[in-house]
């Protein structure tokens, strides 16, 4: 059942360049995300290459497009799902879309969506080229998002919130600097920015950004790890249990 404000959004996957192993997990991203309304995947299915999809297209109910390869050397996949996702931008059925694939060439698409006022989510691998990835709204990499089977090492002790993932970004001096010019664009007076908004900023600066691929599930550990560089206030909101998050940079 579709909430007030969620989002209608078309999923559309490029079975070429993306791995089956993780659909769950890509699928349960979307869905913190909006209503995938629309999910389709694009392929030759004739070809062995795709086939490790096929049970994940039935669990998941994704209609596959057949896209024979009708020259060698060209991807027809590609044109496929460019022309579907136009004819889904001219339905006026979705308020966006997840592309899905680590193919530089549909950066035109992205850009394209965007400028008819779509929301455009990317997901792919960590080796997607640089354009695709700043010209979508957000980007999110498939290593960070973890595989089906929840990892049997979790545990629900304490601890610092580290997220379960084999490649982990090092959180550098750039990577610093992105974060305090962030607080420092949206800070009061007294230099406290309200961390959600933050976090907004940020992503607008930065589309692949996300806590997790510096180890964190969330925001706030992360900037608390930081202590060296930013205060952390934590403030009650009145008569309910709700806290939001304040930071500045530590002078």
């Amino acid at each position: 059942m579709r909430e007030k404000n969620d989002l209608y959004l078309a999923v559309l996957i490029d079975a070429d360049n993306i791995p089956y192993s993780n659909i769950k997990g890509m699928l349960d991203e979307i869905a913190k995300l909006g209503v995938p309304t629309i999910k389709r995947i694009y392929g030759d299915w004739t070809k062995k290459t795709v086939s490790g999809w096929k049970p994940a297209l039935l669990e998941h109910a994704i209609q596959p497009i057949q896209q024979y390869g009708y020259t060698t050397g060209k991807n027809a996949t590609d044109s496929a799902m460019i022309i579907d996702a136009m004819d889904i931008l001219h339905s006026e059925k979705v308020d966006g879309f997840c592309l899905v694939s680590s193919d530089s060439d549909f950066t035109r698409l992205a850009t394209r969506l965007r400028e008819s006022g779509m929301l455009v989510i990317g997901i792919g691998e960590k080796k997607t080229p640089k354009p695709f990835i700043v010209a979508c709204d957000k980007f999110i990499y498939i290593e960070i998002i973890g595989s089906k089977e929840t990892p049997k090492t979790a545990t629900t002790t304490a601890a610092p919130a580290a997220a379960p993932s084999p490649q982990v970004d090092q959180i550098d001096n750039k990577f610093i600097q992105l974060l305090k010019s962030s607080v420092e664009d949206i800070g009061d007076d007294n230099g406290w920015a309200f961390l959600a908004e933050v976090g907004s900023l940020i992503i607008k600066k930065k589309p692949d950004f996300d806590p997790r691929n510096y180890g964190f599930l969330k925001l706030t550990p992360l900037i608390k790890s930081l202590g060296d560089h930013f205060e952390v206030d934590e403030r009650e909101v009145e008569k309910t249990r709700i806290k939001h998050i304040y930071v500045r940079i530590r002078r």
